[in-house]
């Protein structure tokens, strides 16, 4: 046992508080197990630092870190899209970021096992959130909720493999609008629609296409097929890939991994490989085989209302009709969406392809599968990808060389003389108090030179300048960093003078 003085005396009053006993007897035992403990505490402390030499400070794989240039950019686009949400009268909700477990298994399809469950602490069986359309769900549930528009903006995880370079990752951010509620066919839908046009050509991210099919269309045209019932939902999940690898593949797979007749794929193939407008709509009800089929038929009558609406909306021309279309997840009972972005052959060159930017659909069921009665609530929704859209922005600002200020100071305080510091804190605390965005360097006697560097990196448009001569005459210098300007103006008419300049620029 080391030494009285090599102890800390708190560690002292731990070990006399738990060896001591009310008869005032001491466990000799007990003293001497916790020496042993205090001994291996200080043979800890004192290890050297050569031990964690092969240690690596990184992020988890599948997440990062965000500088603030990029949060800059990040939070620009939040706002936008958050506005557009406001725009069509959403209410924010926010919701846990770990549910409980049994909350989120059977919601996903194949999907579960990207699941991240929490290690068992000993009490409820939890697990981190996958998307924001379940936890909603379960929201409307608990709480009896029949009708609401809702927006959440929030992480989600996923335990997939990432792909950093097109926005793809394990931790990541997702925009959520939602319509719940029982309405007239397809007009929370087109609207759904809408606001991604809207989002979409406000973020000036080039020409996009938005995909629309139904999954009634898709399960009728799969059962019209002869794909056996019990397949539906894994031969969805492989016409789903069709984004990312060939026909031939998809084809592959469902015959060599997953059992379908040759002849049975084939026909999928003849549909699947079909896209339009409104025109494909009506072809296909007109099709031999799609149009004896009563769940096709209804999703057929869905899509050709909705294009009615999407007609009215003006935004038509950018939507097409896919039956490749597929959203592998198994919570999606009617129309379901995706937006691509088109790129020209010049751009495609200079950049990448990050998959889908936005997607969506309806899910009638889902709020049922909470509800202990299982009473309905039709739902319909849409997701931003931001993280994926944030990757074309980064890139394309990394090309372009752009600048980002990334603080929002007005005015920076400065003084070409020494022993000013407390005429400066003081006037810097009025342009606080007015509500004005203002700096100043943290040192008794900086350099005006420096101060004046300083504004220029960061960005800050206006300088006020106190020296002695300022102070003799009641007034405050104040300059434009851009045009090297100055002004002096008397002290209390200071506040107003700044607020005035910068409405005007």
């Amino acid at each position: 046992m080391p030494p009285f003085g090599l102890l800390p005396m708190r560690a002292w009053a731990s070990l006399f508080s738990q060896v001591l006993r009310p008869s005032g007897l001491v466990c000799i035992r007990e003293v001497h197990f916790h020496s042993q403990v205090s001994e291996a505490v200080l043979t800890s402390q004192l290890k050297p630092h050569q031990e964690k030499s092969n240690f690596i400070i990184k992020t988890p794989k599948g997440t990062r870190d965000l500088s603030p240039q990029q949060m800059v950019v990040r939070e620009k686009i939040l706002d936008m899209v958050v506005g557009c949400f406001k725009r069509h009268g959403a209410k924010r909700l926010d919701t846990p970021a770990f549910e409980l477990k049994e909350m989120l298994t059977e919601k996903y399809g194949e999907d579960s096992g990207l699941i991240y469950d929490l290690k068992d602490q000993g009490g409820e069986l939890l697990s981190l959130r996958y998307d924001l359309t379940v936890p909603f769900a379960r929201y409307l549930a608990m709480y009896k909720v029949k009708k609401m528009k809702r927006y959440q903006v929030g992480k989600v995880w996923r335990r997939e493999s990432p792909t950093i370079v097109q926005g793809r990752y394990r931790e990541f951010c997702q925009c959520d609008f939602d319509i719940a509620g029982q309405f007239d066919p397809m007009i929370p839908d087109a609207e759904c629609l809408k606001i991604m046009c809207e989002i979409l050509s406000g973020l000036q991210l080039g020409d996009f296409l938005i995909k629309v099919n139904d999954r009634r269309i898709l399960d009728g045209m799969l059962a019209v097929c002869g794909v056996p019932e019990s397949k539906f939902h894994a031969i969805c999940s492989s016409i789903d890939k069709l984004d990312k690898i060939s026909w031939n593949d998809v084809r592959h797979e469902m015959v060599a991994k997953k059992g379908l007749a040759p002849e049975v794929a084939d026909r999928i193939g003849d549909y699947v490989q079909c896209h339009g407008g409104v025109s494909l709509v009506e072809e296909m009800f007109q099709d031999s085989r799609l149009s004896q089929n009563k769940q096709a038929l209804e999703g057929l009558g869905d899509l050709k209302l909705l294009f009615e609406y999407l007609t009215l909306f003006g935004i038509a021309e950018k939507i097409s009709f896919d039956l490749s279309l597929a959203r592998g997840l198994d919570y999606y009972t009617g129309v379901i969406y995706e937006a691509v972005l088109l790129q020209t052959p010049a751009q495609a060159e200079e950049s990448f392809n990050v998959g889908s930017v936005a997607a969506g659909g309806r899910y009638d069921g889902l709020v049922g599968m909470f509800d202990p009665r299982g009473h309905k609530v039709p739902c319909v929704g849409l997701s931003i990808g931001v993280e994926r859209i944030f990757a074309i922005v980064e890139q394309r600002m990394k090309t372009s060389g752009q600048k980002i200020r990334t603080t929002e100071t007005q005015v920076f305080v400065a003084t070409p003389q020494k022993n000013f510091l407390h005429e400066r804190l003081k006037l810097i605390s009025e342009l606080w108090d007015a509500g004005i965005k203002a700096e100043l360097l943290y040192k008794n006697n900086p350099k005006l030179l420096t101060q004046l560097h300083y504004c220029e990196q960061m960005g800050i448009p206006l300088v006020v300048i106190i020296g002695e001569q300022e102070l003799k005459e009641g007034v405050i210098k104040l300059r434009s960093v851009a045009s090297r300007e100055e002004v002096a103006i008397k002290r209390e008419y200071l506040v107003a003078e700044i607020q005035k300049t910068l409405s005007e620029s």
